[in-house]
């Protein structure tokens, strides 16, 4: 079985700069006077404290965004200046790549390698596309019937309260500040309390960047509280969430019995990937390993229900179960490691909890189920058989490295299958027959269909989910627009009779 690697390497010694609140330009301590521990998952020990946000630092830094939309210069600015603004953080960010993806790695689990010739990267390509879409933001011209003609504006929304989750500390960082910056708003973004070492990184850089104070506010804290102050706070104008489907609940309730603010919400997933006959064996279980596993199975559209075809399915289950034995569990600072710690306890005994339901409603354990090392939370590659759908582990978002593996005969059976969820998310089909392709992915209910690929993702594409995934697009120009309003302007063309 796969053995926990670190080649000796000792990387404790990664400086954290940043533990207090970014309010208004400056780094604070919360009113209260509390802070909380961040964990290294790799060991389980204490990293740093961080200050706490309650509502009370939550109500200052919205006054802050508040006071710098309504009389600030962000929203006023030429939208060619708020993009060379967001090209100078852009810069700024690929030369503090490698400190930033230590802090990813250290505070999250996640692979540093990966860290650094991705997540970063990305980040800062994400901050050029929406710095390059803030000054193509325009309205229409409309020829009204009679005596009137009109125009439409698009404004920025407002406040904007931004709450992250921690399996992807930086990308979604950037997902969320980007368009929401681009369209011209101020943010209070609460960061995971698990991961916010990163974000408070990011709010140093954005103020040497040249973002004006209050534009940007960085508040950790917890979500009964700091996230709970964002969800009813009466002057924030929008709230975008990326997180549980229980939570976007609570969120969309606040919500509504606050201001009515709008809401976009990112939730969880179950995603299918349906394998047929015709598919190259090796391809696609290295798609269906990567699908699951990669970031140690903390994605929300991870592949966690895998369906191969019957005719290839006993090549496929034996070929699969090869290779996860072969999967190496190791320090995310090894560049050999493929998978790193899960990002804390708290994650660590819920999958091994759902591990043990599978166990206990008679899946079949073929591989993994176990933990890896004395210290840290590291779980084997697991993958069960003979998963009945109305199974926990085919139910219920794990959000770890189980892959629950299931046979089908006919197309019509995989799309009942695949679609006998309550998410939708997204799903991956793999099959070299065209119209398999296009009828699955036409019949699959779910925000993003990737054919013959997994995670393949772009700033131009849009992403978001259909049923109990939630509503609203990251990513895309459909993202720039949710933190956009249209105002409609009405006047009566020359010599009207009713002027």
């Amino acid at each position: 079985m796969t053995e926990l690697t670190n080649n000796g390497r000792d990387y404790s010694s990664v400086t954290v700069k940043f533990t207090k609140l970014f309010i208004n330009g400056n780094f604070l301590d919360s009113v209260s006077g509390k802070t909380f521990e961040t964990i290294d998952p790799r060991t389980g020990e204490v990293i740093t404290r961080i200050s706490e946000g309650t509502k009370e630092d939550i109500d200052i830094a919205v006054k802050a965004a508040r006071h710098a939309f309504d009389f600030g210069p962000w929203p006023r600015l030429p939208p060619s200046e708020r993009a060379k603004i967001m090209m100078k953080w852009a810069e700024l960010i690929d030369e503090n790549t490698e400190e930033l993806a230590a802090l990813d790695a250290i505070d999250a689990g996640k692979l540093y390698h990966m860290c650094k010739a991705v997540d970063i990267p990305t980040a800062s390509n994400t901050l050029r596309y929406y710095a390059g879409a803030a000054d193509k933001i325009h309205g229409e011209v409309l020829k009204m019937s009679g005596q009137f003609h009109a125009y439409t504006l698009m404004e920025p929304i407002g406040v904007v309260g931004h709450i992250i989750p921690w399996n992807f500390p930086t990308t979604m960082f950037f997902l969320k500040v980007s368009p929401s910056l681009a369209a011209g708003c101020t943010i209070i973004l609460k960061p995971a309390e698990q991961t916010p070492l990163s974000a408070l990184l990011y709010a140093h850089l954005a103020k040497l960047a040249g973002v004006p104070d209050g534009v940007i506010n960085v508040v950790p804290g917890f979500g009964p509280t700091a996230g709970a102050a964002i969800s009813s706070h009466m002057d924030i104008d929008k709230v975008s969430f990326t997180g549980s489907t229980e939570v976007g609940r609570e969120i969309m309730e606040a919500a509504a019995k606050s201001n009515l603010k709008q809401v976009s919400l990112e939730l969880g997933g179950k995603s299918p990937l349906i394998i047929f006959d015709d598919a190259d064996i090796d391809k696609a279980t290295d798609l269906a390993l990567l699908g699951i596993l990669f970031n140690k199975g903390e994605v929300c559209v991870s592949s966690a229900r895998v369906f191969v075809q019957e005719g290839i399915y006993q090549e496929f289950e034996k070929k699969l179960v090869d290779k996860a034995k072969a999967w190496v569990v190791g320090d995310p600072f090894d560049p050999n490691s493929q998978q790193g710690p899960q990002v804390d306890k708290n994650q660590f005994e819920k999958v091994l909890s759902y591990i043990e339901h599978g166990k206990r409603q008679g899946a079949t354990l073929l591989t993994g189920g176990k933990t890896l090392g004395n210290k840290g939370y590291y779980i084997q590659p697991t993958i069960f058989s003979n998963v009945k759908e109305d199974m926990l582990i085919a139910q219920d978002e794990i959000f770890g490295p189980v892959m629950a593996l299931k046979k089908f005969k006919t197309i019509e059976e995989a799309i009942k299958s695949a679609n006998n969820t309550r998410y939708g998310l997204a799903a991956g089909v793999v099959t070299k027959n065209i119209d398999t392709a296009n009828t699955m992915s036409r019949s699959i209910r779910a925000g993003t269909i990737w054919i013959n690929c997994y995670f393949a993702f772009g700033d131009d594409v849009p992403f978001g989910g259909y049923k109990m995934s939630g509503f609203g697009k990251d990513s895309g120009l459909d993202a720039l627009y949710k933190y956009l309003q249209v105002k409609s302007v009405v006047t009566p063309v020359y010599n009207s009779p009713w002027l």
